[in-house]
């Protein structure tokens, strides 16, 4: 363990409109650094380019309404789950992979989709996010591509179905 490391595990709250710069930088970080065996330098720069209009992050991120991820006291990751079932946003930190952040995260989701009664989930899923998505029981529906900044990037339609609470 190294030093300001816990092995705490995530906490996941509801969003703040402060949050928004750090969910910036998680999502930069993410796709930079996490993303980066799956797609070239330039694929990455324009999903998530430097620049970028903070007042329109931050607007879409009060649309959203994420969960938070917390883990060591800052902010490591956030997702959402919107009222059709669609994940539009699903992003961990790039120096918190492998510990716990993106599990906590999809609890979240699950239980907030069956407490609202939504029944089947369904994302857009990055290369780099597809192995996670699956072994959260989600399937691949439609192999895609999309285009941001002139430039195709590769990407999956996944989906689940949950069970009922029992």
């Amino acid at each position: 363990m190294s030093a300001g490391r816990s092995d705490a595990p995530p906490r996941v709250r509801a969003f703040a409109p402060a949050d928004a710069p750090a969910l910036r930088a998680v999502f930069a970080s993410s796709v930079h650094t996490l993303a980066a065996p799956y797609y070239t330098p330039a694929e990455r720069a324009a999903w998530a380019p430097a620049a970028h209009d903070a007042a329109q992050w931050a607007a879409r991120m009060h649309a959203l309404q994420p969960f938070v991820a917390e883990l060591d006291g800052r902010i490591a990751g956030f997702a959402d789950l919107q009222p059709s079932g669609y994940i539009d946003m699903f992003f961990v930190a790039g120096d918190c992979g492998g510990r716990g952040v993106a599990k906590a995260l999809m609890a979240r989701i699950e239980a907030s989709a069956r407490e609202r009664g939504i029944g089947l989930l369904f994302a857009h899923v990055s290369l780099a996010a597809e192995a996670f998505f699956e072994r959260a029981g989600f399937n691949v529906d439609q192999r895609q591509t999309v285009e941001r900044a002139g430039v195709v990037l590769r990407n999956a339609r996944m989906s689940r179905r949950l069970a009922p609470a029992s």
